[in-house]
């Protein structure tokens, strides 16, 4: 699961991207690449586990994030060298960063107005998905078998969506209908996730028009988070005990680069699942919906291929008891097929034979 930042340049996206990977401040990123990188998503869960079996190894949660090239509308991306479209189209959900902020940094285009760089941002992917979509139909046109009509017909719906100016994810799909459209690799269909970054005045007492901005996003379906980039960068550089003073200072009770991971994997509709013992605790990131044998897998494709049963225990019941001995005395210990679906803080030893 890749997550590609994108933003116009100066918005702050990739101070965030080497906040969240822990990439060197001093690294020169070109900006007309993309660069990747691994994030951890913070789990009290995988603390508290990680005390209890005081394992060699905790790992937790990641997700792979990618700083995509910034938009700047020059001459050489009109005439299609565009950087930020070849990068884009493989990633998985998007998280758009805007500007809210001109005294630390002049914005790009002059005046601060963050609802002008979202339709920007906007207008870029409705474009670009227009675009492949009018070639597809050009070629469809051409061939005129019945086989393609029902792809014809799903293409000019999509069409007047983007025409309408609206995200392909305004519409409605049938399975098959995603089936068709997932070659496609809509760049409006990826989630979107909007990050307003802050300066650390704006963060302090909001920014003008901030009620108006939140509330058009709200009534546009859009999930946001204010962070400032500049403030993180302060709290990673602090010694932890000056850490914890400066956010009690600010009125914050953790990083906003640890809200930002967790809610990147919230918005993904990803969940963890624990697999736990002396040699390491571990979480394990799956898709909601994921099948105990589909989730064996991820583990190591013997297991999918040999499985038997998973052993199941819930995180808040072993919370609750203490240890797995008083869950299997209690009978919260139990055995699934390869069809349960995998919940969120499931504990799991797979049962296989290959």
């Amino acid at each position: 699961m890749k997550i590609g930042l994108v933003g116009l340049p100066g918005s702050g996206k990739t101070t965030l991207f080497k906040l969240l990977t822990g990439i060197s401040d001093d690294l020169p990123l070109s900006g007309m690449e993309a660069t990747t990188g691994t994030a951890r998503v913070p789990d009290e869960r995988i603390d508290y586990l990680s005390k209890l079996y005081k394992p060699r190894k905790t790992t937790y949660a990641q997700i792979d994030l990618v700083d995509l090239p910034g938009l700047n509308f020059s001459e050489e991306q009109k005439k299609g060298k565009n950087p930020f479209l070849a990068a884009v189209r493989n990633v998985d959900a998007l998280v758009a960063v805007v500007q809210v902020f001109a005294e630390e940094a002049p914005h790009v285009l002059g005046a601060v107005n963050p609802w002008r760089d979202l339709e920007m941002i906007h207008t870029e992917l409705v474009f670009a998905d227009w675009e492949v979509i009018e070639k597809r139909l050009e070629r469809l046109g051409t061939k005129k078998k019945k086989e393609n009509e029902t792809e014809l017909k799903l293409l000019q719906r999509c069409r007047e969506a983007l025409e309408a100016e609206n995200r392909l994810t305004s519409l409605s799909f049938t399975g098959e209908e995603t089936e068709l459209l997932r070659g496609f690799q809509f760049l409006t269909l990826k989630p979107l996730l909007i990050v307003i970054n802050l300066d650390a005045e704006g963060f302090k007492t909001g920014f003008p028009g901030r009620e108006e901005f939140l509330a058009g996003l709200q009534e546009k379906g859009l999930p946001f988070l204010e962070v400032s980039a500049r403030i993180e960068q302060e709290i990673a550089e602090l010694s932890a005990d000056d850490r914890e003073l400066f956010m009690e200072d600010l009125g914050i009770t953790e990083p906003g680069i640890d809200r930002l991971a967790r809610t990147v994997y919230r918005h993904l509709h990803l969940l963890s699942f624990f697999t736990v013992g002396e040699d390491e605790v571990k979480a394990w990131t799956i898709k909601e919906g994921t099948t105990a044998k589909k989730a064996a897998g991820k583990i190591h494709s013997d297991i999918e291929r040999g499985f038997i049963r998973a052993e199941v225990a819930a995180y808040h019941d072993l919370v609750t008891h203490g240890n797995m001995a008083k869950l299997k005395e209690k009978r919260l210990f139990r055995l699934e097929g390869k069809d349960y679906l995998v919940k969120d803080g499931d504990i799991i030893s797979f049962r296989f034979n290959v």
